[in-house]
């Protein structure tokens, strides 16, 4: 059937047939892409998030699917859908981690060292953390990496030594990922010769590199802006 999605009876019927599929998918054909997509499509077209939440976890103890369980672990996180339970949050993380999502490594990594106010009860494991993190960055994680770099610029008080030789290898890492503040501080280490040979060359380099992102950034920002404006 050929729908006119500039109708809105055949926008309706068509998004209705979306989830009849996707809970055919799901419910009958055992699919966990399908299952996930159900989720996604209760949570952002019927903002049943108590309903996704439950597809999300059933896919993700089921099927091991990796963005479902980084899902339900986000709504554990936010109390989405559920009563928020950080300690729910983090075992699903895990999970997420094990199946190979880069981002429930990162955030099982966060749980684990940071000390945010949503946070405060859970008791610090920094080993823990800098292993999820080190996989969420070998998981070419950006943010990771990036973070795991400034773990080791400052150093954590009895628990993690300063190492600027560690600091400069996942800076690298961020920065060649895109990350634009690890290679502000590529720059920095190469000038002050911090965990690296100085070398101004390649400080000058990565300072360039930097500030052609942040361009980029800003032009992006002020294209959105734009489009934001023509649309009011």
């Amino acid at each position: 059937m050929a729908y006119d999605l500039k109708k809105e009876e055949d926008v309706k019927e068509f998004i209705e047939n979306l989830g009849i599929e996707y809970r055919f998918g799901c419910f009958s054909e055992k699919k966990p892409d399908s299952c996930h997509l159900l989720g996604d499509y209760l949570e952002g077209v019927k903002r049943d998030f108590a309903k996704a939440a439950k597809v999300y976890r059933s896919n993700c103890d089921e099927s091991s699917y990796a963005k479902s369980c980084y899902k339900y672990a986000n709504y554990n996180f936010l109390g989405k859908g559920c009563k928020q339970n950080m300690d729910e949050a983090y075992d699903y993380y895990l999970k997420g981690c094990s199946a190979g999502n880069a981002d429930s490594c990162l955030n099982g990594g966060l749980l684990c060292v940071s000390n945010t106010p949503v946070n405060a009860q859970r008791e610090k494991d920094y080993k823990q953390g800098l292993e999820l993190l080190d996989k969420a960055c070998l998981g070419n994680n950006a943010l990771s990496c990036y973070y795991i770099s400034g773990i080791f610029i400052q150093g954590v008080k009895d628990a993690i030594n300063k190492d600027m030789s560690k600091a400069f290898s996942y800076s690298l890492k961020a920065c060649e990922l895109g990350n634009m503040y690890a290679c502000a501080n590529i720059s920095q280490m190469y000038h002050k010769g911090d965990g690296v040979e100085k070398n101004e060359e390649k400080s000058k380099e990565y300072k360039e590199k930097a500030l052609d992102m942040q361009k980029q950034l800003k032009e992006q920002m002020e294209i959105q802006f734009q489009q934001g404006t023509q649309k009011l």
